[in-house]
C-alpha cells in the first residue's frame, strides 16, 4: 500500500517551528516554577530581649543564629518602645505615625466598651483591639499587614502567642460579625485562646489540638480544662489572691509582688509551652498538610514578662532585670526557638523556610526614686505626697498625671475606675483622685494603672470627654493629649507650651515631643522628627515625654540601665518604653536559604523593615501608601551588595526658656529610612550623644 504523501505550504513549517519552539519554552518555563520550591517565613520575637542576654548559656540557640545567620548588630527598636507600638510596625512595615498605635496604651476619644468606659484603653486585649477597629473604620492600623497580604495571596498564616502583639499582626481577624468573632483566616491562638471572647480556631487546627493525646497528657487538667484552651501565666500555682501564700504564688509568672513582697521567681514555662507545641505539632504539620506555603509570627511573652515581674531585686537596682529569673527566662524563649527550628528540620520544612527573629524592644531596670547613678532623689511633687503601698519618697503610678493636676489646679481623675458605669449612650464617670486623702468608693490616692483625666468633671458625656488634659501612662515613656484644644493662659502662653516649660522642669524628665500642629515649641522636637506625625487614624498625642535613665555601670551601660517608669511595677523590677539605647537596642537575626550565612550586617535596621523584607521574599506587593515605611533589608539577603553606615546625625530643639533643656535625638539614616538611637536632655539618657 502506497503512502499518500502530505503536501504543505512553506509558511506552514515555519508556523509549525515557532510552535514547538514556544511549547518546548513553554514547557520549560513551568519546570523552572515547579522546580523552584515556595519560600516560607516565620517572624519569631522574644519580647523585651537584650543583645547582651544572648550567650552560650542562656540563649545558646539564638546565638548560633547569630553566629550562622546574619546577625544585625545596628538593631532598633521604635519610639515609644512598647509592645503594641512595635508589634504595628512588625505588622506592617510602617511607623507609628501611620498606624497611630503610638504606645500599649492610647486615647481612644471615647469609652472603651470591652475596658469598663476608659477613654485610655491598654491595647493588649483582642476584644479592645475589636472596639478600637469599630470606631476607626474596622481597622485603626490604617494600613494592610503582612499577615493579611500573605493569605490573600494563597498562603497560609498563624499568629501564635502572647494576647494583644499576636491579633495585630492580622488585626481585622479580631473584627465581630454580629456581635461574634468568626473563625478567622489566620490562625490565631492567645491567652484567650477557648475562653469567652477568644478568637475561635480553624477546624482542621481543632481536630489536631483534640486527637493528640500529648495535649490532654501534658495540659490537662493541671493547667487548663481541655487541650483547645490556652493555660494561663500560673504554671499550675495557686490563685495569687489568696493571702498568707508568697511563696507560693511566685511559682506564678503572672505574680509581681507589690512594695513589700517580692515578685515571681519562675519564668513563663508552661503557657510558652503550650503555644510552641501548638505551632509545631499543630499548625505547622496541618500547614504542611494544606500543601500550601505558609507565614507564621510567634511572639514569645518572656523575657519581657518575667524581667517585667521578677523578684530578684525588690527595691534594689542590683541585679535588677539580670537576676537569675530573668536569665532563666531568656533560656525559656530559647528553647521555644529551638523547638521550632527542629521542627522544621523534621518537616523538612527548613530548606524552603526563612527565619527571621526580633525583640519588639529593649530593657531597663525601674527606679521610682533615684533619678541618676550618683543617687539623687526626685523632688517631684508626686513623691511628697503619703500613699498606700507606695514607699515614702517614692513615686507613685500616675505621678505625671498628679504632677500635671496639681501644676495646672484642675481636678483629676481615674480614667480606669469608673463610679457611674458606662451607659449605651456613650456617658461614664471616672473616680476622683486625691493624693494624700483617704480611699473611698469614688475617692483614690492615685490613678491605679496611671492614667489621668485632668480638668472637667471627670465625665465622658455621649461618647466626649469634658477633661483639658488627658494622660495615658505606659511605663518609660507617656503620652498626653489634649481633647479641648490648646487655649491661650492667663500668662499668655498657650497650654502645650505651659506644659513644656512645666514637665521640662521635672528632674525625671527627659527629652519631649510636640505635635507639629501646635509649631515650634522651645524645649521640644515636633514628633515628625521620631515619625509619629503621618495618616494615623487614632488621636495624635501632643506630647510624648521621655524619662530620665542612667546606668548601675558605666563598663556596661546598655546591660544596667535604669529608667524612670509610670508604672505599678516595683523599684528593682522591669520596664521599657524609654528613648535610651538601652530600650531601643533589640535583638535582631535571621537564618534561611533567603539570607546570607555568617553575615554581619553594621547597617542601622528596626522592627519596621522586617514585612517588607519578607514580602520582597515572598513576591508579596505591599501598598506603598506613605513615606513612613521601612526599607528592604537588601544587604543581609543572598546575592546583596553591602553597604557602609552612614554614622550617628544628631538634631536639637531651641531651649526651653525656663528649663534651659533642649531636647536631642540621635539617629541614623540609610536610603531616607531613619533610625533612632537615644534622645533626651544633656546628660539624662542612656547612649545619647551630646
Amino acid at each position: 500500500m502506497r503512502r499518500r504523501r502530505l503536501h504543505l505550504p512553506r509558511w506552514s513549517f515555519a508556523a509549525l517551528a515557532i510552535l514547538i519552539v514556544a511549547a518546548m519554552s513553554a514547557f520549560s518555563a513551568t519546570s523552572t516554577v515547579s522546580q523552584t520550591p515556595q519560600r516560607n517565613a516565620i517572624i519569631f520575637i522574644a519580647d523585651g530581649l537584650r543583645p547582651s542576654s544572648v550567650n552560650e548559656k542562656d540563649a545558646p540557640t539564638l546565638l548560633s543564629v547569630r553566629q550562622e545567620g546574619v546577625h544585625f548588630i545596628n538593631s532598633h527598636s521604635l519610639f515609644p518602645t512598647f509592645t503594641t507600638a512595635n508589634a504595628s510596625a512588625i505588622a506592617t512595615g510602617h511607623y507609628l505615625g501611620d498606624t497611630g498605635d503610638f504606645s500599649n496604651t492610647i486615647f481612644s476619644d471615647f469609652p472603651v466598651p470591652n475596658s469598663a468606659g476608659t477613654i485610655t484603653p491598654f491595647l493588649e486585649n483582642d476584644a479592645v483591639l475589636a472596639d478600637v477597629n469599630d470606631r476607626f473604620n474596622q481597622n485603626y492600623l490604617n494600613e494592610e499587614t503582612l499577615l493579611a497580604l500573605a493569605r490573600k495571596a494563597g498562603y497560609s498564616t498563624a499568629a501564635i502567642g502572647k494576647l494583644g502583639p499576636v491579633a495585630i499582626q492580622d488585626v481585622t481577624q479580631v473584627n465581630r460579625v454580629n456581635g461574634v468573632v468568626p473563625i478567622p483566616q489566620t490562625v490565631i491562638v492567645d491567652d484567650s485562646t477557648g475562653k469567652t471572647g477568644g478568637i475561635p480556631l480553624p477546624t482542621d487546627v481543632t481536630a489536631v489540638l483534640t486527637s493528640d493525646a500529648y495535649f490532654t497528657n501534658t495540659y490537662v487538667p493541671t493547667y487548663t480544662a481541655a487541650s483547645t484552651i490556652a493555660p494561663a501565666r500560673t504554671n499550675g500555682a495557686p490563685a495569687c489572691t489568696s493571702p498568707g501564700v508568697p511563696a507560693q504564688c511566685r511559682d506564678s509568672n503572672g505574680f509581681s509582688g507589690n512594695n513589700t513582697t517580692p515578685g515571681t521567681d519562675q519564668p513563663n514555662t508552661f503557657q510558652q509551652k503550650y503555644f510552641v507545641d501548638v505551632l509545631t505539632r499543630a499548625v505547622l504539620p496541618t500547614f504542611k498538610n494544606r500543601g500550601k506555603p505558609f507565614v507564621a509570627v510567634y511572639w514569645s511573652r518572656d523575657p519581657d514578662g518575667t524581667q517585667h515581674n521578677q523578684g530578684d531585686s525588690l527595691g534594689s537596682l542590683l541585679p535588677g532585670i539580670n537576676g537569675p529569673t530573668a536569665r532563666a527566662a531568656v533560656k525559656n524563649a530559647d528553647a521555644n526557638l529551638k523547638q521550632i527550628l527542629e521542627t522544621l528540620k523534621q518537616l523538612r520544612l527548613d530548606q524552603t523556610t526563612d527565619v527571621v527573629i526580633t525583640a519588639d524592644h529593649g530593657f531597663s531596670t525601674i527606679s521610682k526614686s533615684v533619678v541618676s547613678r550618683s543617687g539623687t532623689f526626685t523632688k517631684s511633687y508626686a513623691a511628697t505626697q503619703t500613699y498606700s503601698g507606695v514607699n515614702t519618697g517614692f513615686l507613685p503610678v500616675g505621678f505625671v498625671a498628679i504632677d500635671l493636676a496639681h501644676f495646672l489646679n484642675l481636678p483629676l481623675y481615674d480614667a480606669d475606675t469608673p463610679i457611674v458605669p458606662l451607659d449605651s449612650t456613650g456617658n461614664v464617670t471616672y473616680a476622683t483622685v486625691k493624693p494624700g486623702e483617704p480611699v473611698t468608693p469614688t475617692q483614690l490616692q492615685f490613678p491605679r494603672n496611671g492614667d489621668g483625666v485632668i480638668g472637667g468633671g471627670g465625665q465622658v458625656i455621649n461618647g466626649k470627654t469634658d477633661a483639658s488634659v488627658v494622660v495615658a501612662a505606659n511605663g518609660g515613656s507617656d503620652l498626653i493629649y489634649l481633647p479641648s484644644g490648646n487655649p491661650t493662659q492667663a500668662n499668655g502662653k498657650t497650654l502645650i507650651e505651659n506644659l513644656v516649660d512645666f514637665l521640662s522642669s521635672q528632674d525625671y524628665i527627659s527629652g519631649i515631643f510636640a505635635d507639629d500642629t501646635f509649631g515650634n515649641i522651645p524645649g521640644a522636637l515636633p514628633l515628625s522628627a521620631i515619625n509619629l506625625k503621618g495618616t494615623a487614624l487614632t488621636p495624635t498625642p501632643a506630647l510624648a515625654i521621655n524619662f530620665r535613665t542612667f546606668s548601675v555601670s558605666l563598663a556596661n551601660p546598655l546591660k544596667t540601665g535604669v529608667e524612670i517608669a509610670d508604672s505599678g511595677l516595683q523599684q528593682g523590677q522591669g520596664m521599657h518604653g524609654s528613648f535610651s539605647r538601652s530600650d531601643t537596642y533589640n535583638n535582631m537575626a535571621a537564618i534561611g536559604p533567603d539570607f546570607k550565612s555568617h553575615f554581619t550586617d553594621l547597617l542601622p535596621v528596626s522592627n519596621v523593615d522586617l514585612p517588607l523584607t519578607i514580602a520582597k521574599i515572598l513576591n508579596l506587593t505591599v501598598p506603598s501608601t506613605s513615606t513612613l515605611q521601612g526599607r528592604v533589608l537588601s544587604e543581609a539577603l543572598a546575592g546583596g551588595s553591602n553597604k557602609r553606615p552612614d554614622g550617628v546625625k544628631t538634631v536639637r530643639s531651641a531651649k526651653n526658656p525656663v528649663s534651659n533643656q533642649e531636647t536631642i535625638l540621635n539617629y541614623q539614616v540609610v536610603d531616607k529610612t531613619r533610625y533612632f538611637d537615644a534622645a533626651g536632655f544633656h546628660g539624662r539618657t542612656v547612649g545619647l550623644i551630646d
